[in-house]
């Protein structure tokens, strides 16, 4: 089956497209997140591999979309925006509710399309087999809700203090957090791919042990790398993570 690049969709953007480049990159943001989180990393490997970064429906110009609150839903409709682009090897790299996101799109790709990803990265996110019934966030307050997002120091303070702004972007933070506490294992949890997990050593979202606990979700290798730092440690160690892409992307990799 002949596929073509990545089309210019609602769901996808791409700052620095390379459609020729021997490798494809798919970035999956974190609840309440949005494709321009990952401009930094598209600009660094802009030379090396086509990045593609997930945008998903209820924030910036798809603010007045409705959020996508179903995880299942949402990966189907993944994978069928990106689907003409794998025509080539592909990298995922999801942080945080991403990371969950990028897991279910990779076992659609195995599974349905028989297209294995060369790496899948998880970062900031605990396995999918240890979920924390206790973290689960009273979506109904927005106090708490708010307090929930200050606590992991990945939202700009000036959009929470802002009125307007907050009312704007509540919205989104609330359908992501909803498909994050709703989502299930399901009886396909097993990948085949080689599997890299990044973890910060302060994250209160996720200890050492829940990192670790990915390996039981491939065959592949897996491999656990901790950074100082919390929940958006990888902020702070953008070096260190483009260079690990990069290396996953290398043609003896495969």
């Amino acid at each position: 089956m002949t596929r073509t690049a990545v089309s210019s969709s609602l769901w996808t953007r791409q700052f620095h497209p390379r459609p020729e480049a021997p490798v494809r990159l798919f970035c999956f943001p974190h609840a309440g997140g949005s494709a321009s989180f990952f401009h930094p990393l598209s600009a660094a490997l802009a030379d090396r591999m086509d990045v593609t970064c997930l945008q998903y429906p209820g924030r910036q110009d798809r603010l007045h979309e409705p959020c996508v609150d179903d995880m299942t839903e949402l990966a189907d409709r993944v994978l069928a925006e990106i689907e003409p682009s794998l025509d080539r090897p592909v990298l995922l790299f999801g942080h945080s509710m991403g990371a969950t996101l990028a897991f279910e799109v990779a076992l659609r790709m195995e599974y349905d399309l028989g297209i294995m990803p060369r790496t899948a990265f998880f970062s900031g996110r605990r396995a999918p087999s240890t979920p924390r019934r206790a973290d689960a966030v009273d979506l109904a307050d927005d106090e708490a809700l708010l307090r929930e997002i200050r606590g992991l120091s990945g939202t700009d303070a000036r959009l929470l203090d802002d009125e307007d702004l907050r009312h704007m972007i509540l919205p989104a933070i609330r359908g992501d957090y909803r498909a994050v506490q709703n989502y299930r294992l399901s009886e396909r949890s097993t990948l085949r791919c080689p599997v890299q997990v990044l973890t910060g050593d302060s994250d209160p979202k996720t200890t050492l042990d829940e990192a670790k606990a990915w390996e039981q979700h491939t065959t592949g290798p897996s491999t656990v790398r901790v950074f100082r730092g919390d929940h958006f440690f990888l902020t702070k160690h953008q070096p260190d993570i483009i260079r690990l892409i990069a290396e996953a992307a290398e043609p003896d990799r495969i």
